[in-house]
């Protein structure tokens, strides 16, 4: 799915905005977990690769790219929120990374970039502790640009689109790319921080975390050695 949007976001030129919303009472839930109990370096790989393909489409599309978040947006979803570049969001929506509860680390976005979108001890306490927040909490850390009821999402969505629709798609495609200038910088962190995660494939920790959340329990974790 991953690689489709991105192929989708690669080809966007003759649009005035991209929405990216989600289907199914939820947002983006990120990575599928289950792959994470029987890892194979593989799949693992492609995974990485595909999502920061994703992102980098997102950044690189030369349309504002707006989440519209209808549902929990966790893990690399919340990631996903941080790559766009506006956000609405439903009054239920929720918002958290999972990186260190499931055996992971959100090395695309959450340890680097949303520290400058929120600030770094806003930024480490998502990555670190794993916490859900909800939107109005969202909205005063500055992930999200709006908060409206649920059935106005699409609605308010629309309206922000025809407002950029009025505006010169060339300079704003200039505004997008020059604002790009933190996420650029941070690029060398994400291929680093996959590169750490690509070397901790199948360890003890990832297997435990992964294994735990499709349980349903806490993961036990071994002390640090």
């Amino acid at each position: 799915m991953a690689q489709q949007i991105s192929e989708i976001l690669e080809d966007t030129a003759s649009y005035r905005t991209v929405v990216l919303t989600g289907n199914g009472g939820g947002f983006c839930a990120g990575g599928a977990l289950g792959s994470l109990r029987q890892p194979t370096s593989g799949d693992m790989r492609r995974l990485y690769s595909a999502s920061l393909r994703l992102f980098d489409a997102i950044r690189n599309c030369p349309r504002p790219v707006i989440a519209a978040v209808n549902g929990p947006a966790a893990g690399g979803g919340n990631e996903l929120v941080v790559a766009c570049d506006l956000a609405i969001a439903g009054r239920s929506a929720t918002f958290g990374q999972t990186g260190p509860r499931v055996g992971s680390a959100p090395v695309t976005g959450a340890t680097n970039v949303m520290g400058v979108q929120i600030g770094e001890k806003r930024a480490k306490e998502l990555s670190f502790l794993c916490r859900r927040y909800s939107a109005e909490q969202a909205l005063a850390m500055g992930l999200v640009n709006e908060v409206v009821d649920d059935d106005q999402v699409e609605a308010t969505v629309r309206a922000w689109c025809d407002e950029l629709a009025a505006l010169s798609p060339r300079y704003l495609e200039i505004a997008k790319i020059s604002s790009n200038i933190w996420w650029n910088a941070a690029r060398d962190s994400f291929s680093s921080g996959i590169g750490m995660l690509v070397q901790a494939i199948g360890s003890e920790d990832m297997i435990e975390g992964a294994t735990a959340f499709l349980e349903k329990r806490r993961p036990r974790f071994a002390d640090p050695r």
